[in-house]
């Protein structure tokens, strides 16, 4: 009567014996992390030299210094059709986790100025990385010691006599423009360029006569004393007191409200994949990102950029994304830059 029981008992062993050998083998696999497995290419809806080129590469290096990811990151402009063409391409890049791509709030205008088939549901949102402020700038050989006295100065050469000059046409820049000369009942001429380094360039060159540039585009400018910081269009100072001039830091730059120019408007810097990847991939590169944000690189660029840091992933950042489309496209439609 014992050997029925003595043979169960040891099946009963050897069958735990392999389940659990078995389960060993598994448990690697089940909780193995997805991660690339071919290089990532790193899209850039816009030029070189400009805000969203140069948080890219920023990334990408920090990425590198900090070995954060066993595959090469790789940066790829696609400027084309106001960052329509960079959209387009990761829109398109359906299931594809080797990809993604650097917004800024174009990601909003550029569908409403130009009908472009495409809206930010169109990708899977990954991370905002942070929010860039805008500054008026003017050369420093400009005798407008502030926004006041050189937006009366607008005012009193007349319609369309100065070049405000910008990154883009019917985009951040020039949206911005608009919602200062709505806000003081100027009038410029509206200068379109490529990239924020290329206006910064441009207006060191006095070929405008100022400019709403993103901090991080114009701060070797700045520095070197061939630019002057007027104010920002922000609700709050920038809370960087580390001196970039001889003389200021972001924090002495005041606010335009505070300058008597009551408008304000701060831009998206995030990241985002290609539809119909996986959680495990969009949760890779979260992780990926918040270890950047870590580092002492990112933190430095955060400051020398003078950027709001908010940063958000998940159903905060997604709720984000609605109310700022909304916002643009109510400023689009006063702006009448909607597509029609």
């Amino acid at each position: 009567m014992t050997r029925p029981a003595t043979a169960r008992t040891w099946v009963s062993a050897a069958t735990a014996t392999f389940l659990a050998a078995a389960a060993c083998l598994a448990a690697p696999l089940a909780h193995a992390a997805w991660e690339p497995t071919k290089p990532v290419e790193f899209v850039v809806p816009a030029g070189t030299g400009g805000g969203a080129d140069q948080m890219a590469r920023l990334i990408q290096g920090v990425v590198v210094k900090h070995n954060l990811m066993k595959q090469p990151l790789v940066v790829v402009n696609k400027s084309g059709g106001a960052g329509a063409e960079g959209f387009l391409d990761v829109k398109n890049a359906k299931g594809e986790p080797h990809k993604i791509v650097v917004t800024l709030s174009n990601l909003f205008t550029t569908p409403l100025a130009t009908g472009v088939p495409f809206n930010w549901r169109d990708m899977t949102p990954v991370s905002m990385m942070a929010l860039d402020n805008f500054v008026l700038w003017v050369n420093a050989e400009s005798p407008h010691k502030t926004a006041k006295d050189y937006l009366a100065a607008v005012k009193s050469a007349g319609p369309s006599k100065m070049k405000m000059g910008g990154t883009g046409s019917k985009q951040e820049d020039q949206i911005l423009t608009v919602g200062i000369e709505q806000a003081t009942g100027t009038k410029f001429i509206y200068v379109p360029f490529k990239g924020g380094g290329e206006v910064a360039v441009q207006l060191v060159g006095k070929h405008i006569d100022s400019s709403v540039n993103n901090p991080i585009e114009a701060v070797a400018q700045w520095r070197a004393g061939q630019l002057r910081a007027l104010c920002v269009f922000d609700e709050k100072r920038m809370p960087y007191n580390t001196k970039i001039t001889e003389s200021q830091s972001w924090g002495d730059v005041p606010t335009c409200k505070e300058a008597g120019v009551p408008t304000s408007y701060t831009m998206l810097r995030g990241i985002f994949m290609a539809p119909g990847v996986t959680k495990e991939q969009t949760e890779f590169y979260v992780n990926l990102l918040k270890k950047v944000r870590e580092t002492p690189e990112w933190k430095d660029y955060m400051e020398k950029g003078a950027f709001n840091q908010t940063a958000m992933e998940g159903e905060n950042f997604v709720k984000w994304l609605g109310a700022a489309e909304q916002r643009h496209r109510e400023l689009m439609k006063e702006a009448g830059f909607l597509a029609k």
